[in-house]
């Protein structure tokens, strides 16, 4: 009989397989151990990241802080917080409110097709306009934050306009078409305008503006921040019944183009809206 088939071979044997299943089986003991200690620090960190988030997301942040600062209103303001924005000819016998926000899309499709219209009517002094903007696109309607799509770029894009506003009304009114334009104008689920440094490269379209320390240097300090919230107020406590945009409003009434209430959009219904309120 050979020594491998011995039965002290076949001890030996028996006896390393064993201590081969022992060693086994404690390493899916330590491994099963290592997984439930990763999976509990796993838990553990997304409980205390969500708690973080939860009490960063309920702490007031800057825009919030903002709502009690001192308001710096820009030239060719009137009113409470320079939020009367009123720009044409004296001689203009009537007024056309505008109510728009400067990341909503439809507001960029008015100023596309009809912008250019309501440019001349004002340099020809048909009227002269209001201006009121609001931010309810950040999700800040009617201070609700009810609906929206999230952000600051309203805000911010705001706030530049005070600045463009602060050089000229001609300024403004430049600035507000280069916004709104199909070059520059961003998805409204895009937040482009919340960089001081999109909005100064938009800026830099706009003669007035190209290359103006004075504005870009109150576009990156947020000079005209506490403005555009009171402004953005202002649409909110409206007392024409505008809570959408664009939405324009002369002799108090609120103008459409049709049974539903759409805001006119095409040159055609604008005119016909306009000219029907001046006669009225």
């Amino acid at each position: 009989m050979s020594k491998r088939n011995s039965a002290a071979a076949k001890n030996a044997a028996r006896e390393r397989l064993r201590i081969e299943r022992e060693k086994q089986a404690k390493r899916a003991k330590v491994k099963r151990q290592v997984i439930v200690a990763c999976s509990v620090v796993a838990v553990l960190a997304a409980a205390g990241g969500i708690g973080y988030a939860v009490v960063q997301a309920n702490k007031p942040g800057y825009w919030e802080d903002e709502k009690s600062a001192t308001v710096v209103a820009p030239a060719n303001t009137t009113g409470t917080n320079g939020t009367t924005v009123v720009i044409g000819k004296s001689t203009a016998a009537k007024t056309l409110k505008v109510y728009e926000d400067p990341r909503c899309p439809i507001c960029a499709q008015f100023e596309q097709t009809v912008g250019p219209t309501v440019k001349k009517d004002i340099d020809d002094g048909k009227f002269k306009i209001q201006y009121i903007g609001g931010t309810f696109i950040d999700g800040d309607q009617l201070g609700k934050g009810q609906i929206g799509s999230r952000g600051e770029g309203s805000k911010n894009a705001m706030s530049a306009m005070g600045a463009a506003l602060n050089v000229s009304t001609e300024a403004f009114l430049e600035y507000k078409t280069a916004l709104y334009s199909a070059k520059w104008h961003p998805e409204e689920t895009s937040d482009k305008f919340k960089n001081d440094s999109y909005l100064i490269q938009v800026a830099d379209t706009v003669p007035a503006l190209k290359g103006n320390k004075a504005f870009q240097d109150a576009v990156k300090s947020g000079k005209y921040d506490a403005w555009a919230l009171a402004m953005s107020k202002t649409f909110d406590t409206n007392k024409d019944g505008v809570t959408g945009t664009p939405s324009f409003v002369m002799n108090g009434k609120v103008l459409t183009a049709d049974s539903n209430g759409n805001p006119p959009m095409t040159v055609e219904a604008f005119n016909s809206v306009v000219d029907a309120a001046l006669k009225a």
